[in-house]
């Protein structure tokens, strides 16, 4: 799996925001914080409020913040406001993907590999990733990378 600049932006912004206890954090802040080019933020910024996960304030007192509670946007909202969907295949869902001859198998892979991406990102949530606190499954996971495979 590779992860755009674009998406580790927006996932640092976003744990940023959720970890942000005392009103609107702005877009300065935000690019400090996590060493982020300020105009590629705004971009990432926009498309993150266009998807309805964070809200923003113009003027003195401005800034952004979530939409809705930090526990209830997962890494696969943010991943899908800022990239599209998770895995796809050419631009196509792995579904609508079909091979001939020695590849046909190729598509139940895809299947599998966006199945895989979906239970890690959908059960991490921006809450989880902003207290350090992940959930179990991916812990371990991450312990031990082999002991999935085997």
């Amino acid at each position: 799996m590779r992860l755009s600049a674009r998406v580790d932006y927006a996932l640092r912004a976003a744990a940023e925001l959720a970890a942000a206890s005392g009103g609107p954090v702005t877009a300065e802040q935000l690019a400090r914080a996590q060493a982020i080019p300020g105009k590629f933020l705004e971009n990432i910024l926009t498309q993150l409020r266009r998807a309805g996960l964070i809200r923003s304030q113009r003027g003195p007192v401005g800034g952004y913040w979530l939409a809705q509670p930090a526990e209830d946007i997962s890494m696969a909202d943010v991943i899908r406001a800022v990239d599209g969907p998770l895995a796809n295949v050419r631009g196509e869902r792995p579904e609508h993907v079909g091979y001939e001859g020695a590849a046909r198998s190729l598509q139940q892979v895809w299947i599998a590999l966006r199945a895989s991406e979906r239970s890690i990102l959908e059960s991490v949530t921006l809450a989880d990733v902003a207290s350090g606190k992940l959930p179990e499954s991916v812990r371990s996971l991450a312990e031990d990378p082999g002991a999935w495979a085997s």
